[in-house]
């Protein structure tokens, strides 16, 4: 069996050439590092137990005649394209399109249309943030759409409530932030949106009052989300102050559905209904602000109807950086998305593309990577409003260098720290894409944050509020402690990449610190190794985790690698031999969409990954 799944990830990935991922392979590369030698035999811990084989990896599967076995085809169309995490958000998506509408009013269609299907991941009581392509000025915008801490609770208010805790639970009042979502969708609408928000929203408000049938993936989360909110306030009693609308919500007949079930949330499709009608007025100052504020008061929350009459959202500009030819660009800070950059910054280092990408010696260098990056992220990323971070100078060619002499090729540092950067001279999330037949490409993301979030339903709106302010550092001085009136520290990250001043490719990785080593990854597939859209998302993933975090906690420095099952056993080992902590088990690797733009056929590709329930189609 371990013979059998080693052999072919070699054959299926180290043999990779498809001509649509490369960006410049003519571009002069730095010379790679000497390989290490033959690893040593000393291991860090005893080899880990390997699961229990499925059925189906036991049977094993069926053989493609194109492209590689493990990953199915990716879409292609020639007037549009949408990838999202459920099949209803992407007919909806589509429909919307067909229906004369932009590529940013689709993606609404299907951001609400998740926020009914998956609300183990995102929803109206969470945050969005979003890149657009825009194709009449040809640029690329950002979009951060992050909502802020009560401005009645001070930092000493909050620790009296903490009590001895030393950090901020997962659930319950506390962690709740002002939502950002609509206010989101209609600052996006504004500017690029053609239908009216009442023909936007139809499809969520049908699929909440007529019902939906449950998907596989999200009806496990669905449960285990639930199971979760009781076993925490069972051992904490007290900790979530009101379950009980949480329950009414989500459960049918007391149990979480399953999949194939039909689930109905009237409640969630009157809500809809009130904001599609009365705009995003009625959410932040109107009869929704006003249900959330007395439900707040009820149960001694602190957020406010004064909260969310000051919401407003921003348009950002993007960082990028150049990777082999590729522009990249993430949303800065409050965000991660930089510490993708970073990581690029650091492997474009290594001419990646003659190491074996199955193999031991190119994931020590991610690896390491992404301990340099989070290392910094963990000091510097914050509310740029109260902590400004030195932005250009973490993505300087300079201190790229400098890191990446940090790493030891043939062995894991015990530790990192984060840099001191100097400037050249003066000076459980969903994803979704969606590009239109104008050219426009969106790529937006949204989140709960912690799965469904704080495990609070205000009285009859049929949505979770989220919990994101759990982020928030509570030590002084920490560019990320609490503050009122401050945006947590956030881990959702939207993506986009220009080829030659040319949009090229939309896409995301859900799933918290996973996201900027889930987008590295991606485009490791795609631009250094060739592999198509679909490929690059269904190929085995590594995740880190460990080190110092933006929450001011310090878990272990060395922290530990989980690897997919589709990582070859001599890698495993491989890098065990180079001291690094090795975990194989599945689940915690994101959930990836794409949209891609072919220019030289004037068509697009989509992709939607096999670990979610979702689906890419075009028109």
């Amino acid at each position: 069996m371990v013979e059998m799944t080693v052999a072919r990830w070699w054959c299926l990935l180290g043999l990779l050439s498809l001509s649509m991922g490369a960006c410049d392979r003519g571009r002069a590369e730095p010379e790679a590092p000497a390989r290490s030698e033959a690893a040593t035999t000393e291991a860090v811990e005893p080899a880990q137990a390997e699961p229990p084989p499925r059925l189906a990896e036991t049977l094993g599967g069926g053989d493609r005649l194109v492209g590689a076995n493990y990953a199915r085809s990716p879409v292609h169309a020639v007037h549009g394209m949408a990838a999202t995490a459920h099949p209803l958000a992407t007919k909806a998506a589509v429909d919307i399109l067909e229906a004369g509408g932009s590529a940013v009013d689709a993606a609404i269609a299907a951001n609400a249309v998740l926020g009914v299907v998956e609300p183990t991941g995102n929803g109206i009581g969470g945050d969005l943030f979003a890149i657009v392509w825009d194709p009449k000025t040809k640029a690329v915008v950002g979009y951060n759409g992050s909502g802020r801490s009560p401005k009645g609770r001070s930092l000493e208010q909050l620790r009296a409530k903490l009590g001895e805790r030393d950090s901020i639970p997962a659930y319950g009042s506390l962690p709740v932030t002002v939502p950002g979502t609509v206010d989101g969708w209609f600052a996006l609408h504004e500017r690029y949106g053609r239908l009216d928000m009442a023909q936007v929203l139809a499809p969520a408000i049908e699929a909440a009052r007529e019902g939906f049938a449950m998907a596989p993936v999200i009806a496990m989360y669905w449960g285990a989300n639930m199971a979760r909110f009781e076993a925490h306030l069972a051992e904490h009693p007290g900790s979530i102050e009101e379950l009980d609308n949480a329950r009414a919500t989500y459960l049918v007949d007391g149990e979480a559905p399953v999949a194939g079930q039909v689930f109905r949330n009237p409640d969630l499709a009157q809500t809809l209904e009130g904001i599609a009608a009365g705009g995003r007025e009625v959410f932040y100052s109107g009869a929704t602000a006003a249900t959330i504020d007395a439900y707040m008061k009820r149960i001694g929350g602190d957020l406010r109807a004064e909260d969310l009459a000051a919401h407003r959202g921003e348009w950002v500009s993007p960082g990028h950086v150049n990777y082999r030819g590729c522009e990249v660009y993430e949303l800065p800070p409050n965000g991660q998305g930089y510490a993708a950059l970073q990581m690029l910054q650091i492997l474009e280092q290594v001419e990646l593309g003659a190491l074996d990408r199955g193999g031991a010696e190119l994931l020590h260098y991610l690896i390491e990577a992404k301990r340099l990056a989070f290392e910094d992220m963990a000091r510097y990323y914050a509310d740029p409003e109260f902590s400004p971070a030195p932005l250009e100078a973490l993505l300087s060619d300079a201190y790229a260098r400098e890191r990446f002499a940090l790493i030891d090729p043939q062995r894991a540092s015990t530790s990192f720290d984060a840099g001191e950067p100097k400037l050249e001279g003066p000076g459980d999330t969903t994803y979704l894409s969606v590009a239109d037949e104008a050219g426009m490409m969106v790529s937006l993301i949204q989140s709960n944050y912690r799965g469904m979030g704080s495990g609070l339903v205000p009285d009859g709106l049929g949505f979770m509020l989220q919990d994101r302010g759990q982020l928030f550092a509570l030590e002084p001085g920490h560019a990320n402690v609490y503050a009122p009136g401050k945006r947590p520290f956030h881990t959702i990250i939207p993506a986009f990449v220009t080829k030659d001043g040319e949009p090229w490719l939309s896409f995301g990785v859900m799933g918290g610190a996973m996201q900027p080593q889930g987008h590295v990854q991606v485009l490791i597939n795609l631009i250094d190794f060739g592999m198509n859209l679909q490929e690059a998302g269904d190929a085995a993933r590594v995740r880190h985790e460990g080190g110092r975090q933006p929450t001011g906690a310090e878990g272990e420095l060395l922290g530990r690698v989980h690897v997919e099952s589709g990582i070859p056993a001599a890698t495993v080992e491989g890098l065990r031999a180079r001291g690094h902590v090795v975990v194989v088990k599945p689940g915690g690797f994101g959930g990836y969409q794409a949209v891609m733009r072919d220019a030289e056929r004037g068509t697009y590709v989509g992709a939607t990954e096999m670990r979610k329930d979702g689906l890419a189609l075009g028109y």
